[in-house]
């Protein structure tokens, strides 16, 4: 995850106004000072934000929104400044970057006091996220990382991982449920001030088109049969772990099955959905750590990938100032991230780094991020940014397109006594469907529900059921126990509490296909796409830095033609590469596929049939249910 600058400060004027001043040279003038003075605000604000990152207290949270709050009312007179211009007569360099600077327009707020409230909602929000803990006992309670991570990575209790995920919900979701409400209260209509017609199209319009929501959902319904036929595989296998009883009748997968707190990614259960059980699991954990793999070890094998390229290496600062583990002794926000401190030199990531492969294709993303970082470093500070956000997610993860292919990891010493044959091969691509694939729709949905918010359609009363009905539609997937509107299970994912917008990582599983196909003809690879391996192709490694280092100067449909060739998202080359598992897929599913629009609703847990039976919509109860006695 990159962290955004997240700016709550104020344009008075419309983004595409224009003011009256129109002098070229004072124009310059204004843009070299923005440039300078940002450079130190930013720095400060980054900061802040750090300290409280890797050392949540009262004191370090204070501060925190303090110089957040000082830095949004620098950015609003920035954006008054720039806004007197008139920059029509401008070269497309200067008018872009003024348009930049203006476009602040998350939260126009002039009303200071409620300017801090929200940065102090904020705050609070990631607070309860950051130290939520599950508790099993009275003295038992375990923080998200890594603790609970690591339970539903690697255990096959169906109770345990039940009380996990409703205890986490509990813990987060739950307690920030009128915190998210006053936030959207604060955040409804500010945009509008600028020009946009509310919070969500203010995200959408850093794509630059205006048909970016269908096209994202065109490009979901292209990809969904794929994802289909993975979650009929899953469940027939995982049926067959845990028994038919405590699986819906709806054709839903019970959401704590999947080996993640959020059943986003499947990649841990590999152990359970080999398609060829005797041939070797692709998961390397086991060899990392008998290798003696550490933190370090990690984001250094990373960073050897990117000088394999002839790409720019982490320099001094990254190693040490980073946080590439859980330290002992404070609470920390563990959510992995990249960090910009604005001044060409400080990049770091905050990461608590367990020693398994899925944090090795972690620190590959991370230091993707960093990578972009340097690449774009001497841009003006406007134009320090992916091309579009989805562009900054894809870099670190195409290069793990290479990095997890068995060629790659037998190459490092991770995969010894590889042999390749026809099912190691569908066990390869199911192993990294079980990450990619099983992505998608979680990628595409976190975004429906939240513009769905910001546009006044799901009301405050509705969250909880819109959620659900969105993940039991499009990921079919349902909850393990009942849910209400007490609860508010979007909480319980890092990047609603955060404010991070989400589809950016949906449009990434897209563009990483793209650029892994555009990068793999560049370093003169035959054969099929999913048997590429970049490294140590600098010709390849020359092609993507060249397009990192434009940043955002430039639309990025100009950055993705300059790379493949193309100047429109296509999903293709990501079907192309899973081919050969759609059609072992296909074969292995026969008729069973698919499941019901509607959630399951629960029986009635006194009732000893004890099993769901599926209703026209997501029905809530409002009686909590004691886990110990819930019957499913």
């Amino acid at each position: 995850m990159l962290l955004w600058l997240t700016s709550l400060a104020v344009a008075l004027t419309l983004v595409g106004g224009q003011g009256n001043n129109s002098d070229v040279e004072e124009a310059s003038l204004f843009l070299e000072e923005y440039n300078n003075v940002s450079q130190t605000t930013f720095n400060r604000n980054m900061e802040a934000a750090w300290t409280f990152n890797t050392n949540i207290t009262n004191e370090n949270q204070k501060k925190m929104v303090e110089v957040q709050l000082e830095t949004d009312l620098w950015q609003q007179e920035m954006a008054n400044r720039a806004a007197a211009f008139n920059t029509s007569a401008f070269n497309a360099t200067m008018q872009r970057q003024f348009y930049k600077i203006k476009d602040i327009g998350t939260a126009a707020m002039t009303d200071h006091g409620k300017l801090q409230k929200l940065n102090e909602v904020l705050s609070d929000m990631e607070s309860i996220y950051s130290t939520g803990k599950v508790c099993f006992a009275e003295n038992d309670c375990k923080p998200l990382d890594p603790d609970i991570t690591r339970l539903f990575e690697t255990s096959r209790d169906e109770q345990k991982l039940r009380i996990a995920w409703k205890g986490w919900r509990d813990q987060t979701g739950r307690k920030m449920r009128d915190l998210y409400t006053t936030f959207h209260s604060f955040c409804v209509y500010p945009c509008v001030c600028v020009g946009y017609a509310d919070t969500g199209a203010y995200w959408r319009s850093w794509y630059e088109m205006d048909t970016f929501d269908q096209e994202v959902k065109r490009l979901f319904e292209q990809l969904k049969p794929l994802y289909e036929q993975l979650h009929a595989f899953v469940r027939q296998r995982l049926k067959k772990q845990y028994g038919a009883a405590i699986f819906p009748q709806t054709g839903h997968i019970p959401a704590h099955l999947l080996g993640n707190m959020w059943a986003q990614s499947w990649n841990s259960l590999q152990d359970l959905l080999m398609p060829f059980p005797s041939k070797p699991i692709l998961d390397v954990t086991e060899e990392m750590v008998k290798q003696k793999y550490t933190p370090r070890k990690i984001f250094e094998v990373s960073d050897d990938f990117f000088k394999s390229l002839g790409m720019i290496e982490m320099p001094f600062e990254f190693w040490n100032k980073s946080m590439l583990e859980r330290p002992a002794g404070r609470e920390v926000v563990c959510h992995a991230s990249a960090w910009d401190f604005y001044n060409g030199r400080d990049f770091r990531v905050k990461q608590c780094t367990d020693i398994t492969m899925d944090h090795l294709s972690t620190a590959h993303h991370e230091m993707g991020h960093i990578e972009y970082f340097l690449q774009y470093r001497n841009q003006p500070l406007v134009f320090r940014d992916g091309a579009n956000p989805g562009f900054h997610e894809a870099v670190g993860d195409v290069i793990s397109l290479s990095v997890e292919t068995p060629k790659h990891l037998n190459k490092i010493g991770l995969l010894p006594n590889y042999v390749e044959d026809n099912e190691t091969d569908i066990n390869f691509l199911m192993a990294m469907a079980l990450q990619k694939i099983a992505f998608l729709p979680f990628g595409y949905l976190i975004d429906q529900w939240r513009w769905s918010v910001f546009k006044g359609v799901t009301k405050a009363s509705d969250y909880n059921k819109a959620w659900w009905n969105l993940r039991c539609g499009l990921q079919g997937v349902s909850p393990p126990v009942p849910r209400s509107e007490e609860d508010f299970d979007p909480g319980a994912k890092y990047h609603i509490p955060g404010n991070t917008p989400y589809i950016r990582y949906f449009v990434s599983y897209v563009l990483q296909f793209q650029f892994h196909k555009a990068l793999c003809g560049i370093a003169g690879h035959n054969g099929p796409l999913h048997t590429c391996d970049i490294y140590n192709s600098s010709a390849a490694g020359q092609k993507l830095s060249a397009m990192l280092s434009k940043g955002s100067s430039q639309v990025w449909t100009e950055s993705l033609k300059e790379l493949t060739g193309q100047t429109t998202m296509s999903a293709q080359p990501l079907m192309d590469y899973f081919q050969p598992l759609l059609d072992y897929l296909r074969a292995a599913n026969g008729d069973e596929v698919g499941w019901s629009d509607d959630c399951p609703s629960f029986a009635d847990p006194l009732s000893s049939a004890g099993h769901v039976r599926p209703l026209a919509g997501l029905t809530f109860s409002l009686v909590i249910i004691a886990l110990a006695n819930y019957l499913v």
